[in-house]
Order: structure tokens, then C-alpha cells, then sequence
């Protein structure tokens, strides 16, 4: 069978059993504080599991695209390196919501295996859980008891609460497990070492295909176990893992799932790829490189077809950091020393081209972003091996400090193997220990960073069910029904939630509400924000209110809301109208709105002329004055929307049913849960303010509405009439400042003629006072010089004028101290003299630092009183 017939067989068999298929979710998270990524199969389900949402169907499977590499599921260093670990994998599950449990569960996962699949029997092992003493926890004797109707004994295995107790996190639901494992050795290893013993003990051959857990508790803060009111089936089956094993292969990246990658690759670099290649053999780094590449463009690419850009900051850097390990694998092992990775993506393209089309839609976005990326990294590389040639030609013994391998890794992408290498062929070796202690000091920083300590919840009232009522009214009678504290960063701060809100949470770009909860004793409770969690209306205060319990009146900012909304309807005049300005293949990548202005991210590969953004700023305000009613549609069926022409957003996770929001039919109809205006003539005004690049292929617009406009143009108004008043009134002030800036100009190069020629006269002067001493003819004077270049220009001079020299020269550049050095290449060669340790210890005496190369090098400072010492302090260096 190939990975397609596979993976539909799987959904085919399940949908025989009443199941219904949904599509996957985004692999990158939004709305849940706790992940950035999709890094399972139930996540997009875990509001149901919560008890915070309904669901929709009581019977559900799917193959959903996930991402492990950071937090609890950390693999990213041993992708490429085994045969079975990867970044971005498939799961292929199977969920029941308070309807079948065990029984069903492990008679289909026997079906589909063994009748559909038709694995061997006798090469499959299956778990339950043993039971825990300490957590009260009896033996799952149900589950074993269900298997021995299919499995002999001996394939029956006991496991521990690690391996057989899945929890979702620290708390919420949790149960005993099954697991299926698939014994792929061959029949003399077989009979040598049964497949029991190797079960979960990290065999390559001996995996874990399948895990049914059973949700029957929710754990709460104080590590306690509740029954949970309805019990759920929660199973994951690696996609990628199954087809190796249907496939015959001892390696997932043997299989048609990422052979067509591997081959190509193969083809490019002229590298064959050798499967059986083992650590320190030929061909081992060439396989891993081409595993990496392979694995790594997978990640990479769904996450930017899902929204999530490279960049610096959280979910982005995960992305680049995946994306840069595998274009140092490129460089350093397969020879690609221009952009590469980005080829990859089109073939990827039409790989999943009917599974996940969001990429194929998108091949072209995508693999110009990736391209960038590549000549961004590359151009990286090369800084950071200039960076490690400093280092080594001004070391003075032969180890590289582990703080600079490790700022190699963090800022130049330099794993600590790369160090390693370089290192070893200067005849250097690396302080390992240091790196790692560098290393796990920034772990610790970004774990005391992002620490949050989350109470339990405390309910008020048993029906938790939330009712928005933001569209209609701002304020709305309603009562807390749960609330928790939250601390985090050192702050401590409560979550409540009400059964009826008019509190818009933040989503889609839109932040949330802020207000106040109106109580009956007067008691006024400010709301800071309103976010959304798993499908939660979560309001943020920063104390409890005196009486809990009692009916309150939830009433939302309304200056602040009337601000949001009419910026949130300009983003969708701007869509709109930068479509017909620039093309169709302008699509949202991300958005902020908030009162005070608007930020849109799209997907454009050049940048928007002066022109063109005086158009589409034209076309919003021909639409503002136009005064068009809103249209909104709710609960309109998906798919009718979609056929309507609706703009839908690629990486958001939309609902059977969606809200349409519309100006105009023939102008801007788009999915948006935000808040709108009632009619475009309320924005009043539309004013861009900048325009710029965030990433490969997106362009960002920032943008001003209504007040803030009237504000801006004031401001205008009032700094055009100050130039004016400078520049005595003149008819054209373009002109006129023209002029000033080309007399600057020519001033400037004056001066600098007069410094240079200041400079060459110094020259002559200086070598005249070159003093020898022990074969070296030293200079060490204070000149008066404005800047540095005219400082290193002159040592550069008398380099060439003097034999055997030791220059140091010391200014006073506008109050700073600056410090020059200069040796000649023999001495550096013959002496050992190095100018950047000596200038090192020069700018000791100025309360400074610098640094340079063996010949020339350079430092500033704090105490201009001290040059006079560093003249002194010259001389005891020869």
C-alpha cells in the first residue's frame, strides 16, 4: 500500500463505524496560551475534553498535522540522527465524546490492523495500565481483559503510570492508556530476544504504532484525581511510523512518504544515500544531512502555509531555528553553499497535494519566504565563521571559550558539532562544559520567563455554558460562574468567567475588551483583558470582587470598543482595496487592531510604491464616505460561504458554521468573528502611516482611523508650519530644503578634505618621532584628529612609511577616549605581538574594551583622563 492508500484507509474504516472525518486543525496554535504548536492529535478537541465546549459530533477522526520541538515533546536534536523522530508528523486518530470507551476502542484498533492492514498477528504487543500504590490507581483490568480476547498473554504487558497514564499536562483530564507495538525485526532476531522485552525500552525496531487513551479523570492542582462526568477515547497512530511498517522498511524516511525528497536530493548534491550508514562509517553525515533536509522542510513549510512567519520572537523562532539546523546540514554535509531547502517545497507541494491542499494553494508564498530565510542564514553563517577566525587568530592558548561557542550557536546558528569541526582543524579544541553551562543558564532564563503558576478552577455554578453578546450591546446583567488565580512574571492576577458577556476576547487580531463588572452594592471591578482560552471567554482583574455571588452588570469600554471597530472594518477596506490596487495574491498574514491604530501583514514580494499606497488609501476613503451598512451573517453554513466568494484566512481554524461580514457584495466579503461598525461613514477617516518589510514576501501597512487621524494631520499642519518659519517663508520648502542639504553636503566633504590633509601632514611628523627599541620602532603619541577614520587612515599611512612598527595612537574625540594600535605583519609573525589583546588591555586604563585583528586593532572608553596612562602603559608591551 502507499502512504496515500494508507492514510485513507484509515479514515475510511472509521467513518464505517459512524465516525465523522474533520480535517485538521492549523499546525500552529492560536487561542491557547499553553502551546504554540499542534503538538497532538486531541489538541483542537480540548475544549470539549475541558468540558468548555460541546461537541459537534459524538464520534470524530481525522489525520492531523503536528510539531514537536520544544517544551515537553523536545526532539528537534535527534531528527535525522534515528529513523523514527521527526519535527512535523501526521497522527492519524480516533475520538469518542462520552459516547464508546474501551471495548470499541480496542476492537476496532485490532480490526483495522489485522483485518484491514492485515499486520502478522504475532508481531504486535499491546500495554495496559499496572496501577499506582501512591496515586490510589488500580490495575486497568478492563482493558486487559478486553485484549486477551485477541492477544495471547505473553503479548499482554504491564506498564508504569510514565509510560501507560497519559496526562494532558500538570492538570485537566488524564487516564490509563493501551498502547500497540510492532515487532519489525527479523525471525532470528525474533527467536533470539522475544519482542517483550523491547517493548518501550527504545529499540528502532520494536515501536510504538498506536495509543488508546482512556480519559476517565481530570487532575487537579493539588495533584488529585476526579472522575471526570463523561468519559472520552482519545488515539493517536503515527502516521509515518505505520507506513514503515505496512512498507516492509526498517526506516520511516525508507518509505514513499519521504524517499521522493531523499531521492532528489541525492540527484542535486551528486551525495548518494547510503540507509544502512551507521555513526563514524562513510556516507553516515551525508544520510543524516538529507533525513534533516527531508523532515525539516515539512515543519517549516505547513507552518508557513498556516501563518507563522520566521522570525525572532516565539512560535517564529522555533520555525527558524527548525529551518536554519537544516541549511547548516546543507552547507556543512551535502555542499549546497548557495540557497537550496526552498526547491524542496513545490515538490512537497504536490506530495500532499489533496491531504493538506492549505500548501499547494500556497507553494509559491512559501517558497519565497523560505528562499529569503536561506540567504538571510547564509549570509549569517559566513559572519559567524569571521567571528570564529577573530577569535582564533587572537587566542592565546589553543581552546575556544565555551560563552563564545555558545553565542556562535544562539546568534549565528553554529551547533556546538560546527564549533567542534572548525576548531579541530585550527588544532583548537572547544570548552564543552562552559557551552553547556552557558546553555542551560539561558534554559533557565526562558523557564523563569514564561512560568505560570495556574490555580484550579473554582466553581460558582454548575452550568458553565458562556453566552457572547458582544455583537448586539456593550453591557450585559450576568454572573461569574467559575474564576482562578493566575500568577505569572511575578504578578498575580484572577480569571473569571461569566455566563453572559458583551467582553470581546482577543482573536483574529482583534484584541480584547477592557471594562468594568458593575455590582449592586456599587462595587466597580476593572477588566483588563479579555482573552480566549480553548474556546473560554476568560476576563483578567487584578482582585475579586467583595460579593461573588451576586447578579452583576458587565460593561464594556465604550470609547475604546467604537476605536477597535472602526479599525477593524478599515483592515477589511484595506484588504480589499489592496487587492484591486495590487493583485489577487494579496492575502492576510497577520493582523493587530486595537483603539489607538491598525497593523496588516500580507503576502507581496516587492514593496508598495508612494503611488499605489495613495490609491488603495483613496479607495478606503471612497468606501468610508460611501456610508456602507453593514452586513452580517451568523451561523451561515461553511462551505455556502466559501461558495458565496468569501475571503477566508489560511491558518485559521474555522467551525461548521461561520459569521460572514460584508461592505459592499461587489467590495469586501470576509469570515470575521471581530467587532465592526455599523456603517463605514463612522471611521470618518483612513490615514496609512507606514509601510515596510517583516518578513520574505510580506509587507506590512500600519494605518490610523478617526480621531487619530485628525491628530496626525494637526501634528503635520503644525510641523509644516514650524519648517516653513525656519526657512523665512519661503514660496517652495522642497526647494529650499534641497539646497540646505546640498550645502551640508559640500561643507562636509570641506571638512573632511582639511582632515585628511590635517592627517598627511601628521604623518611625516609622527615617523620623524619613531623611537627604536629592542629592533622595534615604537610610536606612541596623542594626536588631534575628529574621528576615527581619519585616525586609522593615518596608522595605515605610517604602516607603510615605517619598518618593524608599534604605533599607538590616543584622541580625544568629542570627549571620548579612542584608542588605535598598529603592528607590523613581521612583528605579529615573529614576536607573537597581538594589537587586539594589547588594545585590550590599553582601554583598561579609559574604563573601556575593544578588540581587532592580530595587526590593527581599536578601543573606546569612558575616562578620557586616562590616555596619558595609556602612552605610558605602551611602551611596556616592547
Amino acid at each position: 500500500m502507499t502512504a496515500q492508500q494508507i492514510r485513507q484507509a484509515f479514515l475510511d474504516f472509521f467513518a464505517s463505524k459512524g465516525h465523522t472525518i474533520v480535517p485538521s486543525a492549523p499546525i500552529v496554535v492560536k487561542n491557547d496560551p499553553t502551546l504554540m504548536f499542534t503538538n497532538a492529535g486531541m489538541n483542537q478537541f480540548k475544549d470539549i475534553f475541558l468540558g468548555e465546549a460541546p461537541a459537534k459530533a459524538s464520534r470524530v477522526a481525522d489525520t492531523q498535522r503536528c510539531l514537536r520541538v520544544s517544551g515537553k515533546h523536545n526532539d528537534l536534536e535527534e531528527v535525522g540522527v534515528d529513523t523514527y523522530h521527526h519535527t512535523m508528523f501526521e497522527m492519524l486518530g480516533n475520538w469518542s465524546f462520552g459516547d464508546y470507551f474501551k471495548k470499541e476502542a480496542i476492537d476496532w484498533s485490532w480490526e483495522l490492523l489485522t483485518s484491514v492492514y492485515r499486520l502478522d498477528k504475532d508481531r504486535l504487543y499491546v500495554t495496559y495500565f499496572e496501577g499506582d500504590e501512591k496515586e490510589g490507581l488500580a490495575k486497568d483490568t478492563e482493558a486487559y481483559d478486553f485484549w486477551k480476547q485477541y492477544v495471547s498473554e505473553d503479548h499482554i504487558l504491564p506498564g508504569n503510570k510514565k509510560d501507560n497514564f497519559w496526562e494532558m499536562g500538570e492538570t485537566g483530564p488524564c487516564g490509563p492508556c493501551s498502547e500497540i507495538h510492532f515487532d519489525g525485526r527479523s525471525d532470528e532476531e525474533r527467536a533470539k530476544v522475544s519482542g517483550a522485552n523491547l517493548v518501550n525500552a527504545d529499540d528502532p525496531n520494536v515501536i510504538e504504532i498506536w495509543n488508546n487513551v482512556f480519559m476517565q479523570f481530570n487532575r487537579l492542582k493539588d495533584g488529585s484525581l476526579q472522575p471526570l462526568p463523561a468519559r472520552h477515547v482519545d488515539t493517536g497512530m503515527g502516521f509515518e511510523r505505520l507506513v514503515r511498517v505496512l512498507q516492509g522498511k526498517t526506516s520511516n524516511y525508507d518509505t514513499d512518504v519521504f524517499q521522493p525528497l531523499i531521492q532528489f536530493l541525492s540527484e542535486k548534491s551528486g551525495k548518494s544515500y547510503n540507509a544502512d550508514a551507521s555513526p563514524g562509517t562513510e556516507g553516515w553525515n551525508e544520510a543524516v544531512a538529507m533525513r534533516v533536509m527531508a523532515d525539516h522542510i515539512r515543519a517549516i513549510s505547513f507552518a508557513i502555509a498556516d501563518g507563522q512567519l520566521p522570525s525572532n520572537n516565539k512560535a517564529g523562532y522555533v520555525i527558524r531555528r527548525i529551518l536554519r539546523r537544516a541549511v547548516r546540514y546543507a552547507y556543512q554535509y551535502l555542499g549546497f553553499k548557495e540557497p537550496f531547502l526552498n526547491q524542496l517545497v513545490p515538490l512537497l507541494a504536490n506530495q500532499f497535494e489533496g491531504v493538506f491542499d492549505e500548501l499547494f494553494s500556497q507553494k509559491d508564498f512559501v517558497q519565497k519566504v523560505v528562499l529569503e530565510e536561506e540567504i538571510a542564514f547564509l549570509r549569517t553563517l559566513q559572519n559567524g565563521i569571521v567571528q570564529f577566525e577573530q577569535v582564533v587568530a587572537s587566542a592565546n592558548d589553543n581552546i575556544i571559550g565555551g560563552e563564545f561557542a555558545f553565542e556562535l550557536s544562539d546568534t549565528f546558528g553554529f551547533p556546538l558539532d560546527l564549533t567542534e569541526l572548525m576548531a579541530r582543524e585550527r588544532g583548537f579544541t572547544v570548552d564543552v562544559e562552559g557551552f553547556n553551562k552557558a546553555l542551560e543558564q539561558q534554559k533557565s532564563r526562558s523557564r523563569a520567563a514564561t512560568a505560570i503558576d495556574t490555580g484550579d478552577w473554582i466553581l460558582l455554578k454548575e452550568d458553565d455554558h458562556v453566552t457572547f453578546t458582544g455583537y448586539d450591546e456593550t453591557e450585559s446583567v450576568a454572573h461569574i460562574t467559575k474564576y482562578r488565580k493566575v500568577k505569572a512574571k511575578g504578578k498575580e492576577q484572577f480569571q473569571l468567567v461569566l455566563d453572559k458577556t458583551p467582553f470581546y476576547a482577543e482573536s483574529g487580531g482583534q484584541v480584547g475588551d477592557t471594562g468594568d463588572l458593575i455590582f449592586p452594592d456599587g462595587e466597580i471591578l476593572k477588566i483588563t483583558d479579555t482573552k480566549k482560552e480553548n474556546g473560554l471567554i476568560v476576563h483578567f482583574a487584578d482582585t475579586l470582587p467583595a460579593t461573588i455571588d451576586d447578579a452583576l452588570t458587565a460593561y464594556v469600554d465604550p470609547e475604546r470598543r467604537r476605536s477597535i471597530e472602526s479599525n477593524h472594518t478599515a483592515t477589511h477596506l484595506l484588504h480589499a482595496a489592496m487587492k484591486q490596487v495590487l493583485g489577487h495574491h494579496v492575502n492576510q498574514k497577520g493582523s493587530l487592531v486595537n483603539g489607538d491604530y491598525l497593523r496588516f501583514d500580507f503576502s507581496h514580494f516587492s514593496k508598495v510604491t508612494d503611488q499605489e499606497l495613495a490609491q488603495i488609501e483613496a479607495i478606503v476613503n471612497q468606501k468610508i464616505r460611501e456610508n456602507i451598512l453593514l452586513k452580517e451573517e451568523r451561523n451561515v453554513p461553511y462551505q455556502q460561504a466559501l461558495d458565496s466568494g468569501v475571503t477566508a484566512l489560511f491558518g485559521e481554524k474555522y467551525g461548521d458554521f461561520v459569521r460572514v461580514i460584508t461592505f459592499d457584495d461587489s467590495f469586501s466579503k470576509e469570515l470575521c468573528g471581530g467587532t465592526h461598525v455599523k456603517a463605514t461613514g463612522s471611521i470618518g477617516l483612513f490615514k496609512i502611516t507606514g509601510e515596510s518589510a517583516v518578513a520574505a514576501g510580506v509587507r506590512r501597512i500600519e494605518a490610523i482611523t478617526g480621531a487619530a487621524v485628525e491628530h496626525y494631520i494637526n501634528e503635520q499642519t503644525q510641523l509644516m508650519q514650524q519648517l516653513k518659519e525656519l526657512l523665512k517663508n519661503p514660496k517652495d520648502i522642497a526647494k529650499s530644503i534641497e539646497g540646505l542639504l546640498e550645502e551640508n553636503s559640500r561643507l562636509k566633504k570641506e571638512i573632511e578634505k582639511s582632515v585628511m590633509e590635517k592627517a598627511a601632514g601628521l604623518k611625516t611628523e609622527l615617523a620623524q618621532k619613531a623611537e627604536p627599541l629592542n629592533g622595534i620602532n615604537l610610536i606612541a603619541q596623542k594626536v588631534a584628529l575628529p574621528n576615527a577614520d581619519a585616525i586609522k587612515t593615518l596608522a595605515y599611512q605610517l604602516k607603510d612609511m615605517v619598518s618593524d612598527l608599534f604605533l599607538v595612537l590616543v584622541a580625544d574625540i568629542e570627549g571620548k577616549p579612542n584608542i588605535t594600535v598598529m603592528i607590523a605583519e613581521n612583528l605579529v609573525k615573529d614576536r607573537g605581538l597581538n594589537a587586539g589583546n594589547i588594545v585590550r588591555e590599553l582601554a583598561k586604563e579609559v574604563q573601556g574594551g575593544g578588540g581587532g585583528q592580530p595587526f590593527f586593532a581599536t578601543a573606546g572608553g569612558k575616562d578620557v583622563s586616562g590616555l596619558e596612562r595609556v602612552l605610558t602603559k605602551a611602551r611596556t608591551f616592547v
